[in-house]
């Protein structure tokens, strides 16, 4: 069993001033990112405490309106122990949620947002229902990122612009790739589930073209056969010095 102190040391940031995207996702050993649609089925109580211990670290957890329905987001709330570690270092005691959709149907009295601890947050774009903004105002707050689709790196740059600068994404796949795609990506948070699941599953990523952007491995830890990965963008090699 895995040990939050331990998790919290390794997977704090240096800086927290320095913004950072952190992409949380679970696979199988064949590249599966679901089992019969969802991903609770590929983890563990160890995944739950690195899943919890990365929530706990962040300023704000941001996930796609199709997870939010696929997986049964409700409100979300840390427990006790994280809330007083968090208030101990100086963070508000609850991360807010912010849900990134572009038709916008998710319904106000959803328990995303009635149950939430804190106000959420709607990302979206100009071309989304003006009514369904009005109507979602109400119950949290609206950010307009983008023209005709949300743009990945105007989303970033408004939760930092609220303070919110440790930004953790929980998926989906969709969101994932549209950040690959925008390289807005800093970490990836990777668990290696120990099982073979076959069949149509879809990977923890998608987009409409293919990028390359090369990563650097942090840690690896593991508990039993589960297999925790850390990786962080690679940042370019410094140029020779001028002769």
């Amino acid at each position: 069993m895995l040990d939050q102190a331990e998790l919290i040391r390794r997977y704090r940031v240096a800086d927290r001033a320095e913004t950072r995207v952190r992409v949380n996702f679970i696979a199988s050993l064949d590249g599966a990112a679901t089992v019969d649609g969802l991903s609770g089925g590929l983890g563990n109580d160890d995944d739950k405490l690195v899943f919890d211990t990365l929530r706990l670290l962040s300023d704000v957890i941001v996930v796609g309106s199709g997870t939010v329905r696929a997986e049964g987001y409700g409100g979300i709330r840390l427990s006790p122990a994280d809330v007083a570690w968090r208030l101990g270092h100086g963070l508000p005691a609850q991360v807010p949620v912010a849900v990134v959709s572009s038709r916008l149907e998710l319904e106000p009295g959803h328990p995303f947002f009635r149950d939430a601890a804190v106000r959420p947050i709607v990302v979206t774009h100009g071309g989304s229902p003006a009514g369904r903004r009005a109507e979602l105002a109400e119950v949290a707050d609206v950010l307009v990122c983008g023209e005709q689709a949300v743009n990945p790196t105007v989303m970033v740059g408004a939760l930092v612009a609220r303070g919110l600068g440790q930004i953790l994404c929980e998926g989906g796949p969709h969101l994932f790739g549209a950040l690959i795609a925008a390289d807005c990506v800093d970490e990836l948070c990777l668990t290696i589930s120990p099982v073979l699941e076959g069949g149509s599953a879809g990977r923890i990523a998608r987009g409409d073209s293919a990028v390359s952007r090369q990563m650097a491995l942090l840690h690896v830890l593991t508990a039993g056969d589960m297999l925790f990965l850390r990786y962080a963008r690679r940042t370019p090699l410094p140029l020779p010095p001028v002769s």
